[in-house]
């Protein structure tokens, strides 16, 4: 009896697949019987090559498993066979031919070299013209998303990844950047993996002071200009998150817009920017009323998709790690389903001696950053250090200004646009054919 081993994602189950299925049942026919297992690749092993998968592991297996010819389906937890195929030692590996060349070609050799072991032998299905699932997943992000599917899609990721990059966006044309910027990097293709509407950069954007001066309704404009062109999750940042009674309907609005999350500061009175620190006057909250609020936020919300994360502000504040631990404790007991450490120093140092701290708390959730001071730590060190989540909380928008200022300053120069045309703008063209639809 024949065993026949079938790597695959089957995000988008297309006739590719099937034909590799068909060959292997082919196979199985030719050497009198045997079976087909399918390494069906979670949404961790997804993640560390390329984009979430639309479907969660469970329903890419309620797929597979029946599809005709499949006769059982086992999860494979690496991009790398090897720990699947030691404990099957199957006959067969059937793939596309697509992988003899790229990133996969070493794949494919290794698997060559560990199936001589026991005599098995890797089959090359040639590639079924026409199909393609890269093309396949741009038609999806074409159509969009739906809300629910949007504001589960953080959890999945805060599971399947070392560590989880949000990039801020206030208006349409950043959330674009944000949601179809990416790049190669050794075979894996590397992209932000949700949305951060900043009340910073979204008051700054309108020519605003950051002290909580736009109100919930006039941010929903922005945040709907955001949701209409984007597909990833979204992280929304409420600032304190006002009274307890409002709070409780900013949560209502929010999941029942497809936002993934809300983080809220445990600040009360005139919002000012955490990152002046104690230059101002600034009023850390009780942190059983903050708790309080946090309960009635966690109450309002429907589903169990729906984040609310507690941002700490003892360090900013100079209170101490001790303060900001005992806060962390109390918040995660309330129900907060994360935190958020907060510093402007100019290292990572305190940070990370909270989350030292931070990661042997019992119930501790998913911790994030803003190295929006500390900025020259890299991701690399944050996961060595525990943090799930990091926030790049306003690049864009710092990034935009000078830009447009050079480009003001070379018009009134010149008297004329054509050095600030070729200097610092985009083509016409470019500019007309940027949006979707808008050629």
């Amino acid at each position: 009896m024949k065993k026949i081993y079938i790597g695959m994602s089957a995000d988008l189950l297309h006739p590719g697949h099937l034909n590799i299925i068909n060959e292997a049942r082919k196979i199985i026919q030719n050497e009198g019987g045997g079976e087909i297992i399918v390494g069906l690749l979670t949404d961790s092993a997804i993640a560390s090559y390329k984009r979430l998968p639309y479907m969660t592991f469970e329903q890419r297996k309620t797929v597979v498993e029946n599809v005709k010819g499949v006769d059982e389906v086992i999860a494979q937890e690496t991009l790398d066979y090897v720990p699947n195929l030691l404990k099957i030692k199957p006959d067969y590996v059937l793939h596309g031919d697509d992988w003899k060349t790229g990133v996969q070609a070493q794949t494919r050799q290794r698997i060559i070299e560990v199936m001589k072991e026991w005599g098995g032998k890797v089959i090359d299905i040639p590639y079924t013209e026409g199909i393609s699932s890269t093309k396949l997943n741009k038609i999806l992000k074409e159509v969009g998303t739906t809300p629910e599917i949007r504001g589960k899609r953080l959890k999945r990721l805060l599971n399947s990844k070392e560590l989880v990059t949000i990039l801020e966006a206030h208006n349409g044309l950043s959330g674009l950047i944000v949601e179809n910027t990416f790049i190669e990097e050794q075979g894996r293709k590397i992209e932000f993996d949700g949305i951060w509407i900043s009340s910073l950069t979204q008051s700054a954007a309108q020519g605003k002071p950051d002290t909580g001066y736009l109100d919930t309704t006039s941010r929903m404009a922005t945040l709907n200009d955001i949701l209409d062109v984007t597909t990833k999750p979204i992280i929304y940042d409420g600032d304190n998150g006002g009274p307890c009674e409002h709070f409780i309907f900013t949560v209502k609005t929010l999941e029942r817009l497809g936002v993934s999350a809300i983080i809220i500061e445990d600040k009360i009175g005139l919002k000012k920017n955490s990152l002046f620190g104690d230059m101002v006057e600034q009023t850390q909250d009780n942190p059983e009323d903050f708790a309080l609020k946090i309960k009635a936020g966690k109450q309002a919300q429907v589903t169990d998709d729906f984040m609310i994360i507690a941002r700490i502000e003892s360090l900013i504040l100079k209170k101490g790690l001790d303060d900001a631990i005992k806060r962390a404790k109390i918040y995660l007991n309330a129900g907060a389903d994360g935190i958020m450490i907060h510093s402007n120093q100019k290292t990572f140092d305190e940070v990370r001696e909270f989350a030292k701290i931070y990661n042997t708390i019992e119930n501790k959730k998913p911790l994030v950053v803003v190295p929006s001071s500390y900025s020259e730590v890299f991701e690399k060190e944050l996961v060595e250090n525990g943090v799930n989540m990091v926030i790049y909380a306003n690049q864009l928008l710092r990034a935009a200004y000078p830009a447009m200022l050079k480009s003001a300053k070379s018009i009134l120069k010149n008297h004329r646009c054509k050095e600030a045309s070729d200097e610092y703008c985009m083509k016409i063209n470019d500019i007309l054919t940027l949006i979707p639809g808008g050629f």
